[in-house]
């Protein structure tokens, strides 16, 4: 292996070390099921509806749940074959500013007493200066009956990272969102928790 290689694969190490340690702010997740979702035994095959978003950060969502429902015991369906469940996954990103506090802020103080007077002034710098812009994920995912359509669960999971946060590439964000959708799966229905 020459120099060049060693040296990019070590940049590559640090950095996937860097994602570990970075922490995706909690996320809140609500979920909705019907008694008829625990008749569902592992082993249950799916399939993924492919109407929706095919992007590159819609596509590693969808692997952040597919992944999740493996852990399971449900099972893929084999390609183009049918199965009992499907499977719908959608994202939806917002981005937004933040505003931030005044660049200056300027205080006075004063105080009367029996042993003396006293005034104070206090000056503030806040050299952050403008809006901080964020970025507002929310994750759904529906498990619907696929002969009759119904749907057996449905959750969501929303957090806001800021914008320039390692926690916001999509391998990070995805793979916590989905993790805490899924947590203690089903869970219960109509409360909505918030997964630190």
């Amino acid at each position: 292996m020459t120099r060049r290689h060693l040296h990019v694969v070590l940049m590559g190490l640090s950095l996937a070390l860097a994602g570990c340690a970075t922490a995706v702010p909690p996320v809140d997740v609500t979920r909705f099921h019907t008694p008829a979702l625990t008749t569902l035994a592992p082993g249950t095959a799916y399939q993924f509806d492919d109407s929706g978003d095919r992007g590159v950060e819609a596509t590693t969502y969808r692997i952040a749940v597919d992944q999740q429902l493996r852990r399971l015991g449900f099972v893929p369906a084999a390609s183009g074959g049918p199965a009992p469940l499907r499977i719908r996954v959608a994202l939806d990103r917002q981005d937004r500013a933040a505003e931030g506090r005044a660049p200056v802020s300027i205080g006075v103080g004063g105080g009367t007493g029996s042993y003396g007077t006293g005034l104070g002034v206090g000056v503030g710098f806040n050299f952050g200066g403008g809006a901080r812009q964020w970025v507002d994920f929310t994750l759904s995912v529906r498990i619907d009956d696929s002969a009759s359509g119904t749907a057996l669960w449905e959750g969501r999971a929303r957090t806001a990272i800021p914008q320039k946060a390692p926690a916001a590439q999509p391998s990070l964000a995805a793979a916590k969102m989905a993790g805490a959708l899924f947590g203690d799966f089903p869970g219960a229905s109509g409360t909505t928790i918030s997964v630190p």
